[in-house]
């Protein structure tokens, strides 16, 4: 693995643990508002980002590159609306399946085939990810101002656990 692929793994490392910030930020803002189920949605979401920056991090020092940490940029707190959040999480992931789709442009460029199976793993992840935000935002969109929907949403939330997938 050349120096240009370990750095760009290097940021998405970074960028992973930054995702982890962003929505333990959006937990906060919930938590806030006494919406627990919320809440746990976002730190379950946190939980799978950190996991994803680790995944990272362990593959790097595998191929015998040292993961390196950088500040983390300060989280957007504020939002306007349970919508707003889920909205603005949504463009995050779209951030993110881009970053990968980056990344693996470089390794394909470079014929670093490890770091291209490597990466399936996240690109398929992430069809996931944004698939999850579409569907909430979907909900959130139809039950509007209906608040028996929407505390109904946030007790399924509550129920949400993270469980790192089996390697």
């Amino acid at each position: 693995m050349n120096d240009n692929l370990a750095k760009a793994l290097n940021d998405q490392m970074n960028f992973e643990f930054y995702s982890a910030h962003v929505y333990l930020a959006m937990a906060a803002y919930c938590s806030g508002d006494s919406l627990d189920g919320f809440a746990n949605f976002f730190i379950v979401q946190a939980e799978e980002e950190r996991f994803h920056a680790m995944k990272i991090y362990k593959f790097l020092n595998d191929r015998g590159r040292r993961a390196t940490l950088d500040a983390l940029p300060e989280p957007n707190n504020e939002y306007s609306s349970m919508l707003d959040a889920f909205q603005q999480g949504y463009k995050h992931e779209q951030q993110n399946t881009k970053r990968f789709y980056d990344l693996s442009d470089i390794a394909l460029n470079e014929r670093e085939h490890a770091t291209i199976n490597f990466l399936k793993w996240f690109i398929d992840e992430q069809v996931e990810e944004e698939a999850l935000f579409d569907s909430i935002i979907n909900k959130l969109k139809r039950i509007e101002k209906d608040s028996n929907a929407f505390y109904m949403l946030d007790a399924e939330f509550a129920g949400r656990s993270f469980t790192p997938p089996a390697e």
